[in-house]
């Protein structure tokens, strides 16, 4: 459906029913498939033939679903999991292992940066991390012989930085590797990071693809553009026989448009499990088919509460790069011409003892490990979400001590503003 808009995507791409077939997507609750001969099956395992066999791999609602999600960010091929920080970690270790290098934004989730420079370092995957903000010379410094990754994030939670996707993809590319885009936050109807130069991208599912709280998963889809074989000798997992699948080499069967998904799905999902529920999967259906609607109204709710916070006295600062004073205002305009998200991160004056009290006193904004909801929430991410990392590290991910970050829902934006108005009142 590459033809159609994004709006008619959102709604028709990944399933098309036929005659007397559910015009919704059906969801095959099913832990296995039956097959009338071995030799049939055999086929799937060898894959040399396109089917199911067993759930913790592939399962058909999740491959609609996925197929939907690659439609909108315009990839070759993707694959659902059970979470945003699954997709993540599949992402980097599908092509990173032991004595392997990373290079990634500094300005990131909290979590995914734990994942990276501690978990991930524990099997012998290191991390350099530079800001968003860094230069070319910088920037460039970071890499090793023995780099295989770059990852960012388009809109860095919840510092709210923009990434300079062109820039980070550049660098990647000059010392070849792939860069790795974490597209949450902006979601495709507000940026799709293939056509800057990113490979591949990945996404919480969680947020706003889902955008009503009810079911939690992630995603990868690949681009299609990035060429393994031209560097074979950094990337030997996806170019050398995997023996585990009878020597297939991913990246001459299935090609760029097929070999990362295809690896990532055979080896990682058959190993670690970390697939989405096919219920998750429905669920994540049918808020994709309101997605382009609903982003519009959460940047507008973004866009007017950000106005009100930055005019406010006990406000000290605002990030939001829809304001024309915002640091990353002019990276936006580049990226983000239809709006960034919905979510706003400011600091109050007082510290923590006062965004604490702003919190409590909140009426329609509830407090909420979450973003990115049909409703909103907010929480103090140095307390909560980034509570891992230390204070230089929260200096340098750009999240104060200080910070609120507030995901506004659809509501009335009039309501939203009064709601926070009476809140910093009460400090």
């Amino acid at each position: 459906m590459s033809n159609y808009s994004i709006d008619t995507n959102c709604v028709q791409a990944g399933y098309t029913p036929g005659n007397g077939e559910p015009r919704q997507i059906p969801i095959v609750q099913s832990t296995t498939f039956k097959y009338s001969t071995g030799e049939e099956m055999g086929k799937l395992f060898d894959l040399e033939a396109a089917g199911y066999f067993y759930t913790r791999l592939q399962n058909p609602t999740n491959d609609y679903v996925a197929a939907k999600i690659c439609t909108l960010e315009g990839g070759t091929a993707a694959m659902l999991t059970s979470s945003g920080q699954a997709a993540n970690f599949f992402a980097l270790f599908n092509i990173c292992g032991c004595g392997d290098h990373i290079v990634a934004s500094s300005s990131i989730y909290g979590g995914t940066f734990n994942l990276i420079s501690v978990t991930m370092a524990k099997m012998g995957i290191e991390a350099t991390f530079v800001s968003p903000t860094c230069t070319d010379e910088e920037l460039n410094a970071a890499f090793r012989e023995n780099t295989k990754a770059v990852f960012g994030e388009t809109i860095a939670n919840p510092a709210l930085t923009v990434l300079d996707i062109e820039q980070f993809a550049k660098a990647a590319h000059a010392h070849g590797v792939p860069l790795i885009v974490d597209n949450t936050f902006a979601t495709p109807v507000n940026c799709r990071p293939f056509e800057w130069g990113a490979d591949i991208v990945t996404h919480s599912t969680t947020k706003y693809l889902d955008g009503h709280g009810a079911a939690v998963g992630g995603a990868i889809v690949d681009s299609g553009n990035f060429d393994w074989m031209a560097h074979k000798d950094k990337y030997p997992g996806l170019c050398t026989p995997d023996e585990s699948y009878h020597g297939i080499t991913y990246a001459e069967k299935f090609g760029n448009a097929g070999a990362f998904i295809t690896k990532c799905t055979s080896q990682l999902m058959r190993d670690f499990g970390s697939i989405q529920s096919p219920q998750n999967a429905f669920y994540l259906n049918l808020g994709l088919e309101s997605l382009h609607v609903r982003m519009q109204r959460h940047c507008e709710n973004g866009q007017a509460v950000a106005e009100f916070l930055s005019k406010h006295p006990k406000v000290t600062s605002v990030s939001f790069c829809g304001l024309p004073g915002d640091p990353y205002h002019e990276r936006a305009l580049k990226y983000l011409p239809n709006g960034s998200c919905g979510v706003v991160s400011f600091e109050i004056e007082g510290g923590r003892e006062a965004a604490s009290t702003f919190m409590n006193s909140l009426k329609l904004a509830a407090i909420e490990t979450h973003v990115a909801d049909a409703r909103s929430c907010c929480l103090n991410p140095a307390t909560t979400t980034h509570r891992q990392m230390t204070d230089e590290q929260l200096a340098a991910a750009g999240v104060p001590a200080g910070l609120v970050r507030m995901s506004c829902g659809l509501e009335s934006a009039e309501d939203l503003i009064a709601d926070i108005a009476q809140a910093l009142d009460k400090i």
